[in-house]
């Protein structure tokens, strides 16, 4: 949790862009995994968090852009909960925390919108992904739940993406903790990437370290020598000399703030030279991005320039052919990276993305592009200073697609389809890091950067 001064600046810039209205902002309950007295680790909310820190369930948050008024809601903890759970602050001084002065018990949120839909007043709140808090909108609104997110307020969604997009110097510090932690769970990854070790066994010690520091993964674990299945969840298999290990995976520091890392490593240890061909490729593409990243460069620009360094490289390896901007304004590169280069990163790691990935990634002067991959791109809008970033090129030779695009004859002038058949077992690599803009380009964050070059990880995984 930040210093209460941090909150409630937040909530007076999120006054002074709304017109008027209330703004509710729910926390998250627990949710039972199998029973209701065994929850899934509780997460919260990541809105709530950002205005109104406190990371625990039971919570919601009013504010009034009229009077400029702010509420917590919440209960005062029971006798049977003080034996379970021991003594807990009483709700008026978490709500003193984070520099609100009004609190409620929680019962009291229904009487207080209540009371605003009467006076004629507009109730703004985010849309909803748990479906608890679709019934309790409900319940609170009065709106079928079928129709509660189509009822979120876009004025609000717009406010709160303009404030969270670009991070504070407390924000950063916390995301450079998360790749700190990342730093750790790629380098244990590198150290245990040996035959006959199986899959699950180096995702369950990644886990365990970002576990280890009162946190949890940011996402689940990716870890696969099929790396040509972009999220491969599966870790039931051992891993076998000369093939490829993907990783990506990330952290949550303990203020929730995120990393997200991605690591292509040979097992055993070395590289093919086929392998270090292709590397080499995408690593020239994450290179390009971090060179042209600045304020004022829209992303989508900056993905289709790596696409042209990925289609260089490709037709360099006779795996493409033909005119390369032709090729990638076509979309054929897209047969080997068929999604985008990269999406917002924060207290989600992908930041802000239950607001409406429209939203976050887009505006009204970048739209995303209606073509195969490059429609994945999630971060396409012009980039801001204080913008945190992941750069995430990829190539990948997945067999079903390269046959399917083969048998229709697509893109036959820009493919070397007789060459390309001769990588289908070849997997995938993906190299991601996590970008901060800055004035004039962008930086990496975390103190050390995971080993990246062929030399680099040959050289970590031979210690």
């Amino acid at each position: 949790m930040f210093d209460a001064s941090i909150y409630k600046n937040r909530r007076l810039r999120l006054k002074e862009k709304m017109q008027n209205g209330l703004v509710l902002i729910l926390g998250n309950g627990e949710a039972p995994a199998n029973y209701t007295d065994n929850t899934y680790k509780f997460r919260q909310d990541s809105s709530f968090l950002y205005f109104f820190g406190l990371n625990m369930p039971g919570f919601a948050g009013v504010i009034d852009i009229d009077s400029g008024e702010e509420y917590l809601f919440g209960n005062d903890v029971d006798m049977d909960d003080i034996i379970w759970m021991g003594p807990q602050p009483l709700v008026k001084e978490l709500a003193a925390r984070v520099g609100v002065v009004h609190s409620a018990p929680f019962a009291q949120l229904a009487v207080c919108l209540k009371t605003a839909i009467a006076q004629g007043r507009r109730i703004h709140y985010l849309p909803p992904y748990r479906y608890r808090n679709v019934l309790l909108l409900e319940d609170l609104l009065g709106i079928h739940s079928a129709f509660v997110k189509e009822y979120a307020s876009l004025e609000l969604i717009q406010a709160v993406v303009a404030l969270r997009s670009v991070k504070e110097a407390c924000e950063i510090e916390e995301i450079t903790k998360a790749c700190n932690i990342g730093y750790e769970m790629h380098t244990a990854a590198m150290r245990n990437c040996k035959p006959g070790v199986k899959e699950q066994y180096i995702a369950g010690l990644i886990e365990g370290i970002a576990a280890s520091y009162g946190s949890m993964v940011s996402f689940p674990v990716i870890l696969s020598q099929h790396g040509e299945t972009l999220h491969n969840h599966d870790h039931s298999q051992l891993l076998q000399e000369g093939r490829l290990m993907l990783t990506d995976a990330g952290a949550e520091a303990e203020s929730n703030y995120c990393s997200d890392f991605t690591r292509t490593i040979p097992v055993g240890g070395k590289f093919t030279s086929r392998q270090k061909e292709v590397y080499n490729v995408v690593l020239a593409c994450n290179n390009k991005a971090i060179e042209i990243a600045k304020p004022g460069v829209t992303y989508q620009y900056v993905h289709l320039e790596i696409c042209k360094v990925l289609a260089q490289g490709l037709k360099d390896l006779e795996l493409m052919k033909g005119n390369v901007e032709e090729a990638v304004a076509a979309g054929a590169h897209a047969l080997f990276m068929p999604h985008g280069l990269g999406h917002m990163m924060g207290l989600d790691v992908h930041d802000m993305e239950d607001l409406g990935q429209i939203y976050v990634g887009y505006d009204d002067e970048t739209r995303p592009i209606n073509q195969f991959g490059t429609s994945s791109l999630r971060m396409g809008r012009r980039l801001q200073e204080g913008f945190v970033i992941t750069d995430e090129p990829g190539c990948y030779f997945i067999p079903a697609l390269i046959d399917q695009w083969r048998e229709q004859g697509m893109h036959k002038e820009f493919l070397n389809y007789d060459k390309i058949e001769t990588f289908k077992d070849f997997g995938g690599i993906r190299i991601e890091d996590d970008i901060l803009i800055i004035p004039g380009g962008s930086r990496f964050l975390g103190d050390k950067r995971t080993p990246v070059t062929v030399e680099e990880i040959e050289t970590f995984m031979g210690a």
